[in-house]
């Protein structure tokens, strides 16, 4: 694990493959580690990693393969399970992937002998987001291309379905909201669905499209996050449902918004992969400029860190991280 300054990224991993997608797993799993998956053509890696800015003994950062998944197929999402635990005997391991076959998988893991995954089969075309339930994780949610947004359980058994008015791009739980779910949508609505009524109760509009990517800010739910066009966009839904605050960020469109999981203030967003590099920038809504831009090769996926200001990129056989300021 070395410090690669040329790219000005604090940390890189070699990986075996090209990583499409990368998450740090959101939920507190017992460990002092924090638990990352990634995805690459036809596999799912789950390791651990600990950052000298969380361990004084840790030199830059350690990190560990616990277990390669096979996957035999291209990994799109990933979404953990806040069942996941690694100080329970035997641990359990357990995540969900969409997969450009159009199916998500549910894999539980003992990281021993106990290795299974389930196939939830329904949408009709690409599926671009999924989460769990964040509180008791006994429900994913997924939207998709075909215009849906669906609730599962842990059986593939289809719970809730929403229909769209254009693909859905993001979905999120919050876990001081259990009992809605945000959808975004590339057609510029994000809406807030009731899950005991099954009714809209709530949309936003970014006036521009396409929206690729939203958020639902984990330290301040009055607070959404979306790209759309060349911009971030930031609401605060009890002021308007137009944004409250809006900027040109990304030349060659953006791709991806994500908050910091551990100040209201702090989120990243992604440019569009272009021929050589992707960029990464990470603003913070008390400077007018981003606080820190970097590159890395054909990047894809954005994660920050449960408990620190470092999110991570996915590329080409690299996962790279960056840490930034509070």
């Amino acid at each position: 694990m070395k410090q690669d300054s040329t790219r000005n990224t604090a940390y890189t991993v070699d990986c075996e493959d090209y990583v499409h997608v990368v998450k740090f797993n959101p939920f507190d799993s017992g460990d002092a580690c924090s638990l990352i998956a990634y995805g690459g053509n036809n596999y799912v890696v789950v390791g651990t990693c600990r950052f000298q800015e969380e361990d004084a003994e840790v030199e830059g950062m350690q990190y560990k393969t616990l277990r390669t998944f096979h996957h035999g197929i291209r990994v799109d999402a990933i979404a953990w399970s806040p069942e996941t635990r690694l100080d329970a005997v035997p641990p359990q391991i357990r995540f969900c992937t969409a997969a450009s076959d159009r199916k998500l998988r549910l894999f539980t893991s003992d990281l021993q002998d106990k290795n299974e995954f389930k196939t939830f089969d329904g949408h009709s075309d690409y599926i671009n987001d999924l989460v769990f339930a964040p509180n008791e994780g006994q429900e994913v949610a997924s939207v998709s291309d075909d215009h849906t947004c669906r609730v599962w359980d842990l059986e593939g058994n289809e719970k809730a379905h929403f229909v769209l008015r254009s693909p859905g791009m993001s979905v999120c739980w919050h876990p001081e909201e259990a009992f809605k779910l945000m959808v975004a949508e590339k057609n510029g609505t994000i809406r807030f669905y009731d899950l005991i009524t099954q009714q809209a109760i709530l949309s936003l509009e970014c006036e521009q499209t396409p929206l690729m990517s939203a958020d639902w800010c984990l330290k301040n739910t009055l607070k959404i996050g979306a790209v759309a066009g060349n911009d971030w966009l930031i609401w605060d839904i009890t002021r308007s449902s137009y944004p409250q605050d809006k900027r040109p960020v990304h030349v060659d469109r953006a791709r991806l918004f994500r908050w910091s999981r551990v100040n209201e203030n702090l989120f990243a967003t992604t440019g569009y992969p272009g021929k050589t590099t992707t960029q990464l920038l990470v603003h913070h809504l008390g400077h007018p400029q981003p606080i820190l831009t970097g590159t890395a090769a054909v990047g894809s996926g954005l994660t920050w860190h449960r408990t620190l200001p470092l999110c991570a990129v996915g590329g080409d056989h690299k996962i790279f991280f960056w840490v930034t300021e509070m």
